[in-house]
């Protein structure tokens, strides 16, 4: 493993530093994931969790005196740009990750973390297959698909009890993941889609598509991807006079879903994480980011907040900044965090996580389902 240095950011490097003296030490966490492309905005929420964890974290002192520094590398969600950010990463000589996003980029992300001695806890990447490796060193503060789309589908048996049900995803490893494991958990209980088919990210017209849908009287339709294509399908939906209800994961769970299918965005299920800024005793880290001109609500916020807190914590517990000795602490111990106490499995995952399916509204907000 190479030697930990704690050395101000060369020139040129994009970062964001807060707070940090002239003449302390710095531990550098990167942050990686989509500043730009179509899914940025999810990049955006857990830029906000990262940053504002970095700053509170530095004005009570930091890690045992050393501060805190991010540095920013944009993957656009895209896998082959995350091999060559991961890759940068690790000749950037930084040493812990948050990040990254999609889970598509995260896993090859994570083949280079492991043998580079890299410590790794991605905020939103929720596909088993990403721990299944038994790599010691990579975590992950949010929930498996493998819970997300059993829970998601059971909410549809027994709720929505759809006469017709079709299940879309967008071909994508999280997107066909999650379709894959509703669809599995709901012919476990006697629902046989109709359809099970899959769209090309990044298409706009999807006439084809809605025209079959209504060929087979859908009333139902789950949704495994995210929310560019699936505000697309809404509008064009509801332009084309198919009458039906539809369901997505967090990454639908976008105000821009909103603003690409208007008032066809009314009434969509979504799954997400708990709402952690509603829990009072984050009050004070809200504010703070809300003073920011920052939204705090984005299901990614509070998940990558703790992925820092985590990764302190555990610092300040093993008295060591050696990635190997601080992921061995994470795996021995239980963390208090703005998401709950966390626990690790063996593989880097939360023993605990819990979904809430919501009702998303055309004005971009959300209430919990009834």
């Amino acid at each position: 493993m190479k030697t930990f240095t704690r050395t101000l950011l060369s020139v040129g490097t994009a970062l964001c530093l807060y707070g940090t003296a002239a003449q302390a030490d710095t531990i550098k966490i990167a942050l990686a994931g989509p500043a730009t492309g179509p899914v940025a905005q999810y990049g955006d929420m857990q830029k906000v969790g990262v940053l504002a964890a970095i700053e509170q974290i530095n004005k009570a002192g930091g890690v045992n005196g050393d501060m805190l520094e991010s540095v920013i590398y944009d993957d656009a969600c895209d896998p082959k740009q995350a091999v060559a950010v991961a890759n940068k990463i690790v000749n950037d000589g930084v040493q812990y990750v948050v990040g990254h996003l999609c889970s598509s980029s995260t896993e090859p992300a994570s083949d280079i973390y492991d043998e580079e001695g890299v410590l790794m806890i991605t905020a939103a990447s929720t596909s088993p297959s990403i721990t299944e490796k038994g790599y010691g060193m990579i975590f992950r503060t949010i929930g498996l698909d493998s819970l997300q789309g059993p829970f998601a589908a059971q909410y549809i048996i027994d709720n929505v009890k759809p006469q017709n049900m079709a299940i879309i995803h967008d071909k994508q490893q999280y997107g066909e993941g999650l379709a894959t494991a509703v669809k599995d958990a709901v012919e476990a209980n006697g629902i046989t889609p109709v359809m099970f088919e899959g769209v090309t990210a990044g298409d706009k017209d999807f006439s084809a598509l809605i025209a079959k849908l209504k060929k087979n009287n859908v009333d139902f339709i789950y949704y495994g991807g995210y929310h560019p294509e699936l505000g697309l399908i809404l509008r064009q939906s509801a332009e084309k006079g198919l009458n039906a209800k539809f369901m997505g994961p967090e990454g639908v769970g976008n105000p821009d879903i909103s603003k690409i299918a208007g008032e066809a965005s009314e009434g969509l299920l979504v799954t997400l994480p708990q709402s952690f800024d509603q829990d009072p005793a984050n009050q004070a880290i809200v504010e703070a980011i809300k003073a920011k001109n920052e939204d705090p609500s984005g299901a990614f916020v509070f998940p990558a907040y703790s992925a820092v807190q985590i990764m302190t914590e555990a610092m300040k517990g093993a008295d060591s900044t050696d990635p190997e000795e601080v992921a061995e602490y994470i795996h021995n111990n239980t963390f208090d965090t703005t998401t709950g106490k966390l626990a690790f499995d063996e593989k880097g995952d939360l023993t605990e996580f819990s979904f809430v399916v919501y009702d998303w509204h055309a004005d971009g907000t959300k209430t919990p389902a009834k």
